[in-house]
């Protein structure tokens, strides 16, 4: 390796530290606070209370009652949690997909709207937007898949309650491993992200993609911060995120156009597969979260125009 290279690598990491640890300072700061918290709904029974509430309105998705605490343990924690509540109930495939589709729509959603809201958008807009979603294609999914609910479905349990100290415990040991995971990631990228653009990749790379942009809509500048949520989720890559807006890399325009996107489809790597692997259909999980997204941003897009419309006048 030349050594103008090694400088140019060099120059790149020491220039994309501090933005980084700010940023993951913060980030930490949200996901620890979140998992503390879900932590004591569950652990205080708050968690299959609300979704007691809500469970008679699953009746319009085709799922049974017991699917609602699966949805609401996604909604406010993550897909993980999601899946562990899944794996006590007795769904079939068509079950399975709707409800995993409303949850990779709608999980983590404190967490993800922290995220969103702080790269620009409005943050009870990602709400609105991404429950809403969530239940349109639990609707129309229950239209057009073939079969119906199985109404004797109910939750199993998870067996015997911890101690406090020891869920605790258990919730920390967790949150520590998350945390040490998330430094490594969010570092990783920003670097790699840094390097990608020092060295003219990103180019390269925005062309292979800018067919398929045009597609949902979104700005060729945007194709490796839509690579990067796909692969890795909101909360890892929002460091990234942030740090190209802050550098003017990408307008605040393109990135709310890439927020209306990502909202929806987003981790479509590692949560796809993991909820493939319990059994849903992955490529409706993956088209149908596609689907709305395209319909979002170019909603969203013609928000923008009407507005540039009446600005003019």
């Amino acid at each position: 390796m030349k050594q103008e290279t090694k400088d140019r690598i060099v120059a790149c990491v020491r220039e994309v530290l501090p933005s980084t640890t700010k940023t993951c300072i913060w980030i930490i700061k949200i996901t620890v606070a979140v998992s503390f918290a879900m932590m004591l709904l569950k652990y205080f029974d708050i968690l299959p209370w609300i979704s007691d509430a809500v469970s008679p309105v699953f009746r319009i998705f085709g799922l049974p009652g017991a699917a609602a605490l699966a949805y609401v343990s996604g909604y406010f924690v993550n897909v993980y949690s999601a899946i562990a509540v899944m794996s006590t109930l007795d769904l079939d495939v068509r079950a399975l997909t709707i409800l995993c589709t409303m949850i990779m729509c709608s999980h983590s959603m404190v967490l993800e709207t922290a995220v969103l809201r702080k790269t620009g958008a409005g943050g009870v807009r990602m709400v609105i937007v991404r429950t809403l979603s969530a239940f349109i294609l639990g609707i129309v999914l229950n239209r057009i898949l073939p079969g119906s609910a199985d109404p004797s479905v109910v939750f199993a349990g998870t067996g015997e309650k911890l101690s406090f100290w020891v869920t605790l415990w258990e919730w920390f040991l967790s949150a520590l491993k998350l945390v040490l995971m998330m430094i490594a990631i969010i570092y990783t990228l920003n670097i790699l992200q840094r390097l990608l653009r020092e060295f003219g990749i990103m180019e390269k790379i925005a062309w292979v993609f800018r067919p398929l942009m045009k597609v949902f809509g979104l700005p060729s500048g945007t194709v490796f911060l839509w690579i990067v949520a796909n692969i890795i989720g909101l909360g890892y890559g929002a460091a990234a995120m942030l740090d190209e807006l802050e550098r003017g890399e990408v307008s605040y325009r393109d990135v709310i156009l890439l927020d209306t996107h990502i909202c929806i489809s987003h981790s479509n790597l590692e949560d796809l597969l993991l909820l493939a692997a319990c059994g849903a259909v992955w490529w409706i999980l993956l088209l149908a979260r596609w689907a709305m997204s395209i319909v979002l941003v170019w909603e969203q897009r013609l928000e923008f125009y009407i507005q540039d419309r009446i600005n003019k006048k």
